[in-house]
């Protein structure tokens, strides 16, 4: 989702690290102090003052002093506490549980990736014919010996003679494209630059060339603004990409957010343009008659996706419809009044819908689960298909002359895999699975809860635990939210949680409003002038678990990232008394300045902006930066931030952390990684600091 942060890869937070203690090195014993630097602003009519502004230049001299200060203070806290060597020797287990991706179809070429045991990053491989033998087409690995280099994306051309695929360094998001022929996995010399992490490719069907985003370079746009104005480009294979033609996005908002996809014939150009969280738009171009980009949808404030076959445009949207519907319209037919519903609103979420082999596949949501329905073409029902438990469908491929479709799945105790289902048996088989042989799945029980949230409204919960467990009000908890952008927590195999599972822990998801688990109405019921809810839901959470005697304040942690992160600051600053320890992954922690930093203003139609009255009066009012105060009893906190996160500032981590050390009597701890990449093998360590950390202050037995 454009500007969201679901899918964000984990920072891992140790290779690198600035500042480690060295061997002969003393350990300090407190964090350094950060000096006050006060500054006093007005924002309309209210005074606020920033004590540690100058922590937002990552760059200065002072600002890497205190932060290496930071980190040699942290190992002198997190590396003595017992049971570290047994953590990490489980992790390395965990994570050497592989992991698989969804294939794409092209030609007679299927294309997927797949991570085995301690592999940094995955590999991308590729098949010829469905039993065809794998062979490794891309692998990045041997890039960069610390996983530093990622493989981002990839898009197969139409035939599968080539792929295009994106890499980049250090966690920067910022990708390069590339292009390798598929037989013989020889690059071409096109490479293309900034092509960012989330690109979108849309292959010619004669593989002579293909449409894509980029963003501009430095100097062709204002300083700050190099991670805006993502434009759609079409490349023709063996030209120079500085000469592109530019499709689309000259002279609209620098924050509309692109992607594009062609029909069948390869005579249609579809652009979806989402504007933030809850509004998109569809143009359509006909690439035979040459004409340019035209709006299809209607500017009302609503989100729209679509796909294009046989010269019909199939659009799903939550146009008068939260829980999303289907319509159809002749593809150069822009009167709204003309398009014809197909799939109405369910009682389940319609969260995609796609054209297959002359099917529409659509994966639904109830109750923060998955379901697959297949459709023909008309809106009949063709079939459902089963899953084996409640779970996830994590993504789904196919092509539109091919009559079979791949899945993933996956849930909290079952490892991902990757089914196909025929669409003309109508049946669904296994084609691989993730090797988990080191877990006992049948030992742990995932049970859906309901609890009311502050204003009445009720929740849901997944809980997993260890079979016998025992209400007794004392067992260690970790509970984790998002609740923003319309992102669904749903049933997600996470390795490392099986190491807080085995020392009976218990973990819990709620979701929380401000997710997409119950349809549009749910998201926007924690957004703007709403995001109070998300809090009230994650404290009710806390107060359920309470209550209902799993856990009490001092065995329960909570965790969150990136949105999630804002999550876990507001409860640090709001319901201090209901939690023992945080760990707090790349958060938002100044909401009055967020929207100044990497890609911050893509949020705004989620948060809003403190730069308007109404935006401030809702943001300050929560702003975990501007709601700590000194005697009052926090929480011990692990803060995570990343060094070069293309997405949340690390100032916010450390802007907070300074302040916090100045009031807190528990500990309050930062961890910034430098230039680290997204592999497994980084996650073992931060992951022996985390569970070292939450092992340490729940007093579980590591």
């Amino acid at each position: 989702m454009a500007g969201g942060f679901s899918g964000w890869s984990f920072v891992p937070l140790f290779v690198g690290m600035i500042g480690a203690v060295g061997i002969g090195q003393v350990a300090p014993s407190g964090p350094p102090k950060a000096g006050v630097r006060s500054l006093a602003e007005d924002w309309h009519g209210t005074k606020v003052v920033d004590n540690y502004r100058w922590l937002e230049d990552g760059a200065s001299a002072d600002t890497r002093k205190w932060v290496a200060g930071e980190m040699a203070y942290t190992r002198s806290v997190l590396d003595p506490l017992p049971g570290r060597e047994g953590i990490h020797k489980r992790l390395t287990e965990l994570l050497g549980i592989g992991d698989i991706g969804v294939p794409k179809i092209g030609g007679k070429f299927y294309f997927y990736t797949r991570r085995d045991g301690l592999q940094n990053q995955p590999v991308l491989y590729v098949r010829e014919g469905i039993d065809g033998r794998d062979r490794s087409l891309v692998d990045v690995n041997s890039l960069a010996a610390d996983g530093s280099v990622s493989l981002d994306w990839f898009f197969p051309s139409e035939h599968g003679k080539y792929v295009a695929y994106g890499t980049s360094s250090n966690g920067s998001e910022m990708s390069t494209l590339h292009v390798v022929e598929t037989k013989t996995g020889k690059l071409l010399p096109d490479t293309i630059e900034r092509t960012w992490a989330a690109a979108s490719v849309a292959w010619l069907p004669d593989n002579s060339g293909f449409y894509y985003t980029r963003y501009p370079k430095k100097g062709d746009v204002p300083a700050g603004q190099e991670r805006y104005n993502r434009h759609v480009f079409y490349h023709e294979l063996g030209t120079d990409p500085e000469r592109d033609e530019l499709i689309f996005g000259e002279g609209r908002d620098a924050e509309d957010w692109p992607d594009v996809s062609l029909d069948n014939d390869g005579h249609l150009l579809l652009i979806s343009v989402a504007q933030g969280s809850t509004k998109s738009e569809l143009f359509l171009m006909d690439l035979k008659k040459g004409t340019p980009p035209t709006r299809i949808t209607t500017g009302k404030n609503f989100l729209y996706s679509g796909s294009v076959y046989n010269g019909r445009v199939y659009i799903v949207t939550d146009e008068d419809a939260p829980r999303y519907r289907m319509f159809v319209t002749e593809a150069g037919v822009y009167d709204r009044d003309d398009w014809k519903e197909i799939i109405p609103q369910t009682g389940g979420v319609l969260k995609d819908a796609s054209v297959w082999g002359g099917k529409i596949f659509a994966r639904y949501e109830q109750n923060a689960s998955s379901q697959l329905k297949v459709f023909d073409l008309q809106g009949n029902l063709y079939s459902n298909i089963d899953l084996p438990f409640p779970g996830t469908v994590f993504g789904s491929g196919g092509k539109w002359d091919h009559d079979e479709v791949f899945y993933g799945f996956e849930s909290f105790t079952a490892a991902p895999s990757i089914y196909r289902y025929d669409l003309e048996k109508r049946s669904a088989s296994l084609w691989a699975k993730v090797d988990a042989a080191s877990i006992d799945a049948a030992a742990y029980e995932v049970e859906p809860e309901w609890y009311h949230s502050k204003d009445g409204t009720r929740v849901p919960m997944f809980l997993v635990y260890k079979k016998g467990l025992k209400k007794d009000g004392h067992n260690p908890t970790l509970l984790t939210g998002y609740g923003g952008f319309g992102v669904s927590l749903t049933p997600s195999f996470e390795r490392e949680n099986f190491l807080w599972l085995e020392r009976g822990g218990i973990y819990a998801v709620a979701n929380l409003r401000g997710g997409g688990e119950f349809g549009e109405e749910w998201h926007r019921a924690g957004m703007l002038d709403k995001k109070q809810n998300v809090f009230d839901d994650f404290a009710a959470a806390a107060e359920y678990l309470i209550a209902e005697k799993y856990t009490d304040r001092d065995h329960l942690a909570i965790e969150g990232r990136g949105n999630g992160g804002l999550l876990m600051g507001a409860m640090i600053t709001e319901r201090p008394e209901l939690f023992r320890a945080v760990v707090c992954f790349a958060p938002l922690m100044d909401m009055l300045r967020y929207q100044d930093f990497p890609v911050g203003r893509l949020w705004v139609p989620e948060y809003g902006t403190a730069e308007k009255p109404e935006g401030f009066k809702w943001l300050y009012a929560y702003s975990p930066y501007h709601r700590v105060k000194s005697g009052w009893g926090y929480p011990a906190v692990l803060f995570i931030a990343g060094e070069s996160d293309s997405r949340v500032d690390p100032m916010h981590a450390r802007k907070m952390v300074a302040f916090m050390q100045s009031v807190s009597k528990r500990p309050v701890l930062l961890r910034v990684e430098s230039g680290a990449g997204h592999g497994a093998g980084t996650r073992i360590q931060e992951g022996t600091d985390i569970y070292s950390f939450l092992f340490w202050q729940l007093v579980v037995k590591p």
